[in-house]
């Protein structure tokens, strides 16, 4: 880089030696056709073409850095991250061998981190939405795992895969996220205290949501109904409108209530109404975001089709993987699958815990909770209603029963609005007998 800013300095003090020789009384022929005046030409020409040359390498340099530094901090500044090539090994592993237990293994490895990037990247996003549309795109894309993988299983017609898929993910929430959330808030401090009448909000969505999978269950378990198997299906897609109804106004509601809150600046605030703990937020001072907003939308679309990809391979594999290690199809659904996209919510959610900010952990558990009875759960149905699958609410007898108890249980747990690690500890503990009782139930449908 030196030696052509050297030679651009000779080139220039050769023109002043000739201009200065043309002032003492040399005269140079006006002349176009003269060789040294094309040559002079020419050498300007190549001048300005290398300083356009250097201008254009700056700029890509300054392009380049640019991307290293967004690259490095979506992706290499964290450790969790290095179990990205996990996917495409699965991809690679199912394509050379077609060992479907593999595949599982490490497209399940794989897809954790992304769906934590994808939790960050939207979280980046909402800081230059404000707090109203950022809390919006936290309720849209908090899930949006799950969505795709449940999209994936609806179009190829694995309808029992996408219910019990959103079964696991629920039972996940409300017993494991939320059991962990508690016990390591609870270790850190002996009693937590979160804000009551959200939780009772909450708790009331979700056995909305419950009443809405019950009975459809019961019509088809009692054998009493009007057409056979019509109408459950039709009950179905009427609870289902009914219940996206009901979860608009619930965000609409929470969204307008948002607006007259003081210090507001996340849409984690949306399941969030303990003020004393805003003003502690407040007081702390939000960190600026990490990227910009365009590196924020390209960095959701990026992560989000990883996921659709690699989600792909996952739901292959899903049979596959249960004849090969001798597992019930319903423990790998419900139990095992989720772990993929609850994996930033159990970190986020213990992360806040231990900070005594159990607000903010209960709008991840219980929040996503209701997200999924009240939001996806129903649009599947509406979707394969568009497109002729007959999906519905009968997550049949079994499975209706576990989350039933669960809600209930969950709701018992929060009725105090208050929390310790005993709590926790009961949560998680449930959990155990839920998995253990999916480990020995043969799906009938399966």
């Amino acid at each position: 880089m030196m030696d052509y800013k050297l030679q651009i300095l000779r080139v220039k003090s050769h023109f002043e030696e000739m201009e200065s020789a043309d002032e003492t009384g040399i005269h140079v022929v006006d002349d176009i056709g003269d060789p040294e005046i094309r040559e002079v030409d020419a050498q300007q020409r190549r001048i300005q073409a290398f300083s356009v040359g250097l201008e254009g390498a700056g700029d890509r340099k300054t392009i380049g850095t640019v991307i290293y530094k967004s690259i490095y901090t979506v992706i290499l500044s964290k450790k969790f991250n290095l179990l990205i090539p996990f996917g495409p090994l699965a991809i690679f592993v199912q394509k050379k061998t077609n060992q479907n237990g593999w595949v599982f293994i490490l497209g399940l490895l794989g897809i954790m981190p992304l769906a934590e990037r994808l939790g960050y990247t939207t979280e980046q996003l909402a800081f230059y939405s404000g707090p109203t549309i950022g809390g919006l795109l936290n309720a849209t894309f908090g899930n949006a795992t799950e969505l795709i993988i449940s999209i994936y299983a609806l179009r190829t017609g694995r309808i029992r895969v996408v219910q019990l898929s959103l079964l696991g993910s629920l039972l996940s929430n409300l017993l494991f996220v939320l059991g962990i959330a508690f016990f390591s808030g609870g270790i850190v401090r002996k009693e937590q205290v979160f804000n009551k009448a959200t939780a009772v909000v909450d708790s009331g969505l979700l056995l909305m949501a419950v009443m809405g999978l019950l009975f459809p269950a019961s019509l088809h378990s009692t054998g009493t109904e009007v057409h056979l198997g019509v109408s459950e299906l039709a009950l179905s897609r009427v609870s289902s409108c009914v219940l996206l109804l009901a979860y608009v106004a619930s965000i609409i509601f929470q969204l307008k209530n948002i607006k007259h809150l003081e210090g507001n600046q996340h849409g984690e605030i949306l399941y969030s109404g303990d003020q004393d703990q805003d003003q502690d937020q407040d007081e702390e001072g939000e960190a600026p975001p990490e990227i910009s907003k365009w590196e924020s939308v390209i960095w959701l679309g990026i992560t989000a089709a990883a996921i659709s990809i690699l989600s792909e391979y996952l739901v292959d594999a899903i049979e596959g993987t249960s004849l090969a290690w001798g597992v019930p199809v319903a423990f790998i659904s419900v139990i095992l699958l989720p772990i993929g996209g609850n994996t930033a919510a159990v970190t986020t959610s213990v992360m806040f815990a231990m900070k005594d900010k159990l607000d903010v952990s209960l709008g991840v558990a219980i929040g996503s909770s209701t997200q999924i009875s009240m939001f996806i759960i129903p649009f599947c149905v509406v979707v394969g209603w568009i497109f002729g699958r007959p999906v519905d609410l009968n997550f049949q007898l079994f499975e209706t029963a576990t989350l039933f108890m669960t809600v209930l249980f969950v709701a018992f747990m929060m009725q105090e609005g208050t929390s310790n690690y005993f709590k926790g500890l009961m949560l998680l503990f449930c959990y155990v007998l839920v998995a253990a009782s999916y480990f020995v139930h043969e799906d009938p449908s399966s």
